[in-house]
């Protein structure tokens, strides 16, 4: 029988849920018994052959996704998995003479070192890799794949990490939970539940020990603060349903205006990155987008979409929205994304490189290009609250560039990204020159702190509570103050109902996030009149830890609040 205890993680998906465990197969790993490659050639075409199999599996499982997101990170897997590079590296390894599931995984290990050392989205790639890998290796073994198994009833789902062929396929009725050993905060795995819902912990150190024991082991998991219970008592689990009951009640009156209690105006925006997810956030009680991700449009393609195109979908995007705000950031691409298309060579550290404004500097055909579709998207749609900005801006000069260059083409409201210090400390330098600024806290996290933000490792560094970043928010607001320009969030920050009284009480005057969490935020600032939250922010910035932080502020909220985390 296991002994009850209590586990901590990151709570990356809001929510209680208790439920019996389930743990996802494991991959089978390397055949060791194999033996050497002795027709290098055959064996090739049938790990070909396994691979185009595994990736018409995923196109399937795209066309059965919960969401247009979801579909389109397994499409993005898919083609991963017939990517030349790979191919060619397997190929590599069986003319070294090694059998066919070692060179699946020995080419999928160079493979991966190549994307963490250009970090960004292609370091987020490896967990797709290695998920291929895992399906290739299964199916020339003739074993099962791993995965989610089939569930009877609804379960706590617990993995290392779950792969985006897993997560954008789960049923929210029978996933009561999930819980994984690895990830981060930015990861598909937090980015996919929270939009689906679902509660969800990652970074739990230990879930996979306990879970060894023999027999079934009940879980409960609030997905707010990242605690998980193994073996909980009756009473924990009425706790975690009388917490949901209390956060329902809370959410219940929530609607209209995001604003304090005292009418302290904040806009609450949503995060969007494809056409349909405009669709389905215009559709709730939202008003607008803070952060339309363009580079969907150019990810994974051979050559970059034509004016028309971007057009089109930029016009489809508007006319979702109608008056409300739609906030456009510019491609944000380069070395830690790169483009088949605008490839501008290797770089040693991707992450400080030429990416974003940089990338749009050295191929302005294509901002050209973007920013021609964006006029003429607002041609076909008046009506529009069209706002462009364009991302990794750090100096007047580039502000200015890019400001004159918008601009040009006519659009209405031009503005910038501030996701390093360097652009926090000049904000009002830079905001002299356009019309609003958005904070990105992702980046600016990773950048404050010196932390890769892809490292599951350095997560604690790349809390949003860390008082340094939130020195760097003040003085972003603080260049608004001066200037009389609105400064907005964008990050995964913005979603926090804790954090966003911070933010609020820092001078922040929009917050932006996934749509599933507008509900708790408004309902947060509505507790709470803005004397409050500015006196939350200085308790924040003052405090000597991120965890101190988040205590001096959470002991200042109204108890309420509590039950929205």
């Amino acid at each position: 029988m296991t002994d009850r205890s209590v586990l901590h993680g990151i709570g990356v998906s809001a929510g209680t849920a208790s439920g019996p465990a389930a743990v996802v197969t494991p991959p089978a790993g390397v055949d060791e018994a194999e033996p050497p490659s002795v027709d290098p050639e055959a064996d090739g075409q049938r790990v070909r052959e396994v691979l185009e199999q595994v990736a018409a599996s995923l196109r399937e499982r795209a066309r059965h996704a919960n969401s247009e997101t979801s579909a389109a990170v397994l499409e993005a897997t898919a083609a991963l998995a017939t990517d030349r590079g790979l191919i060619k590296g397997v190929a590599k390894e069986l003319q070294k003479g090694s059998g066919p599931t070692r060179a699946i995984f020995d080419a999928v290990e160079v493979y991966a070192a190549k994307l963490r050392k250009l970090g960004g989205y292609m370091a987020e790639r490896v967990t797709d890799l290695y998920d291929i890998r895992d399906r290739a290796i299964a199916r020339l073994r003739g074993v099962a794949e791993p995965g989610v198994p089939a569930l009877s009833r609804p379960s706590v789902l617990v993995a290392h990490d779950l792969a985006p062929a897993e997560t954008a396929t789960l049923d929210p009725a029978l996933v009561r939970g999930i819980v994984t050993a690895g990830g981060g905060a930015t990861s598909h795995t937090a980015i996919l539940a929270a939009q689906l819902g679902i509660p969800a912990a990652v970074q739990v150190k230990g879930i996979h020990t306990l879970l060894a024991s023999e027999g079934e082991v009940e879980l409960a998991i609030d997905g707010g603060v990242g605690e998980v219970i193994v073996a909980p008592t009756p009473e924990d689990v009425a706790e975690l349903k009388e917490r949901s009951r209390r956060r329902a009640a809370a959410l219940a009156g929530s609607s209209g205006e995001g604003a304090t209690r005292d009418g302290h105006r904040v806009k609450l925006l949503a995060n969007i990155g494809t056409a349909a997810d405009a669709a389905q956030a215009a559709a709730a009680d939202i008003e607008g987008s803070g952060l339309f991700r363009t580079e969907f449009l150019f990810l994974d393609r051979e050559a970059a979409p034509s004016v028309e195109e971007q057009t089109a979908t930029y016009a489809e995007v508007l006319r979702s929205f109608g008056t409300r705000r739609v906030v456009v950031r510019t491609l944000d691409a380069g070395a830690d994304k790169p483009l088949s298309f605008a490839d501008l060579g290797p770089e040693d550290n991707p992450a400080l490189g030429r990416r974003g404004l940089r990338l749009s500097q050295a191929r302005e055909d294509l901002l050209d290009a973007q920013l021609s579709a964006l006029a003429a998207s607002h041609k076909l749609v008046p009506e529009a609250d069209l706002w462009v900005m364009a991302p990794m801006v750090t100096t007047v000069e580039e502000t200015q560039w890019f400001a004159d260059k918008a601009r040009a083409y006519g659009l209405p409201r031009v503005g910038v990204m501030v996701e390093t210090p360097a652009a926090a400390v000049r904000a009002k330098h830079l905001l002299a020159l356009v019309d609003f600024a958005s904070i990105g806290t992702n980046d600016l996290s990773q950048y404050t702190m010196a932390a890769d933000r892809m490292q599951g490792e350095l997560a604690h560094l790349l809390n949003p509570w860390q008082p340094a970043v939130l020195s760097m928010v003040r003085a972003t607001c603080r260049g608004g103050e001066a200037t009389g320009k609105p400064v907005g969030v964008c990050g995964e920050a913005g979603g926090d109902p804790l954090l966003a009284l911070v933010l609020v009480g820092l001078g922040v005057t929009s917050l932006s996030m996934a749509p599933s969490r507008v509900g708790a935020v408004r309902a947060a600032l509505r507790s709470h009149d803005i004397d409050t939250c500015r006196q939350m922010a200085n308790f924040a910035e003052d405090a000597p830890t991120a965890a101190d932080a988040r205590a001096a502020v959470l002991a200042l909220a109204d108890p309420v609040l509590r039950d929205l985390l």
